[in-house]
């Protein structure tokens, strides 16, 4: 019998929750819709359950469900808290968990007057990162911790994978899946996945996300202009984006956008975390004035979905998906640029850093020195690492460089290069 995927713990979050148990911040669970930030507060409540809170403590309320009354304002969610507050067990702590709370106009002051109440811990989940800093900075001053949720990464993906039965697949077919569908829980929650299936859940998330949590908040008039600036963004994710070149190739189709405008709508984007930016940094000391960026989609079953699932530029593919895991363990990540070339990622976390090339193969020498070169050109000894896809050339190499297969670095969450 194949279990549903969203009932996977995903331990690591979930200890991360766990790790913040009674601490005066707000907990916030922040990212894209349908990436399974719901089902991670759930999991936390019948943890609390099974560790022995009683259920008058616990106060769990979804503010994006079909069944909340279209006015249910700020002032019903103060009213329903306040009576859970005071019918609940005082000897106790009081637990308050809403999830997308970005939903109810005036949540933040809500939960500024419980955030004052002793014993109380607060949990809080949002598809939108500008309501919730800058709500959340004005009222609480600045008392909350962030707890970034993402797709499903590969780890994840093999787990829920094994338990659907499919443990038989080895790890290199389950990379070539992950790389075209990507890791949303909705659709592995519906088993193995098509290329029709994919486009059905994904364009359902992807609608939800432009109608409801970008153009209707903002007042966006031309969806279709969205929309083509969306799907170009995942389409050439692993490029250096110009705002220009962008409003060129969108008039020279007949669609008139200004910079500004396209530079707003892209934070908007942004905001709703289905894009991401890795922005040039100047490495040798060098800063660059005028920085470009590289926008990757959250999942990269957005890209192939953009693109029709047409499985091209793997080494594009696999780029994002490199990107998106080293945000997931921590890492601070930007392109460095060379006066000479570029090293796809420098990778920061604390004193730590790391310079990572993506390629789909090094086998062809010529695309092995081309790929070398940066890495042996940065000059410095912080750890150097070129992930690709093959097996070809893995090891390390005379100047010191790690070549390492992405399905080994991607199971690898704790290793050196990457390890949380």
């Amino acid at each position: 019998m194949i279990k549903s995927v969203p009932t996977y713990p995903r331990p690591r979050l979930l200890e991360s929750l766990v790790a913040h148990m009674g601490t005066d911040e707000v907990k916030v669970l922040t990212g894209v819709r349908r990436c399974g930030k719901s089902t991670l507060l759930r999991m936390f409540a019948d943890r609390l359950r099974a560790n022995g809170i009683a259920e008058s403590n616990l106060f769990f309320k979804q503010l994006d469900a079909a069944g909340l009354p279209f006015d249910y304002a700020a002032r019903d969610l103060y009213e329903e808290l306040s009576a859970a507050y005071r019918a609940a067990d005082k000897n106790g702590t009081f637990v308050i968990l809403l999830d997308e709370v970005q939903e109810v106009a005036g949540w933040e002051k809500v939960v500024r007057r419980f955030q004052t109440q002793p014993d109380t811990d607060i949990y809080l989940t949002g598809s939108n990162a500008m309501l919730l800093s800058g709500e959340l900075a004005t009222y609480i001053a600045g008392r909350y911790v962030e707890i970034p949720v993402y797709p499903f990464s590969f780890e994840e993906y093999v787990s829920c994978r094994a338990l659907q039965d499919e443990s038989s697949d080895s790890p290199d077919v389950l990379l070539a899946d992950y790389m075209r569908y990507g890791g949303m829980p909705a659709l592995l929650a519906m088993g193995p996945a098509d290329e029709s299936r994919a486009a059905e859940v994904l364009d359902a998330i992807f609608n939800t996300i432009v109608v409801k949590d970008v153009a209707s908040r903002y007042g966006i008039r031309d969806l279709a202009t969205f929309d083509k600036i969306a799907r170009y963004l995942f389409a050439t994710s692993g490029n250096l984006f110009s705002v220009r070149r962008i409003v060129n190739t969108l008039k020279s189709s007949g669609v008139v956008i200004s910079p500004q405008t396209l530079d707003e709508q892209i934070r908007m984007l942004e905001q709703a975390f289905v894009i991401y930016a890795a922005e040039q940094s100047g490495l040798r000391g060098k800063q660059i004035l005028r920085p470009q960026r590289k926008y990757y989609p959250v999942d990269n079953g957005f890209r192939n979905y953009a693109l029709g699932f047409a499985g091209v530029d793997a080494g594009f593919q696999l780029e994002g998906i490199v990107y998106m895991e080293l945000l997931r363990r921590g890492w601070t990540v930007h392109v460095g640029a060379l006066p000479t070339g570029e090293v796809d990622f420098v990778a920061r976390r604390g004193s730590a850093m790391r310079y990572v090339q993506v390629t789909a193969s090094m086998a062809d020498e010529a695309t092995r020195e081309r790929e070398l070169a940066p890495l042996r050109a940065v000059g410095d000894s912080f750890p150097k690492v070129v992930v690709t896809l093959e097996p070809y050339g893995v090891g390390t190499t005379q100047d010191g460089i790690t070549v390492i297969r992405a399905v080994d670095w991607l199971l690898d969450v704790d290793g050196d290069m990457g390890g949380r």
